[in-house]
């Protein structure tokens, strides 16, 4: 579900991230001309990051293209559930109580029984 740009209460937007692969200068001209047209690069981390607000064409194609890429590339692609940037002006996911209680049972995966969550 979405809702109207700029309405961020009780909103989340999905990050994708993908690693850079290690690769050889024909391959990594390739990544980027896969990547650079629909992700911002972190030189810091060697990390694609895109981030969509709703599950439309144009969502499912960069979903797509970046595991395409991660696939030809031998990488993997992160999925992470983000709180809506200030400077977001596109749709936003909305989080209803079924996805609230998938982020939150997500959120606490590898966390030992007992172990309080950091607030």
């Amino acid at each position: 579900m979405t809702t109207l740009p700029n309405s961020h209460a009780n909103a989340w937007v999905l990050e994708a991230a993908i690693r850079t692969a290690p690769a050889a200068d024909p391959h990594w001209q390739e990544q980027l001309d896969r990547l650079r047209p629909i992700a911002s690069y972190d030189t810091e981390t060697q990390t694609w990051h895109a981030r969509f607000g709703a599950l439309d064409l144009a969502g499912v194609q960069m979903l797509q293209a970046l595991f395409d890429a991660a696939r030809v590339h031998g990488t993997a692609v992160c999925l992470t559930p983000v709180a809506v940037p200030a400077y977001w002006d596109g749709p936003v996911l909305t989080r209803g109580p079924e996805v609230a209680a998938l982020l939150e049972a997500q959120a606490d995966r590898g966390r030992p029984l007992g172990q309080l969550p950091l607030a």
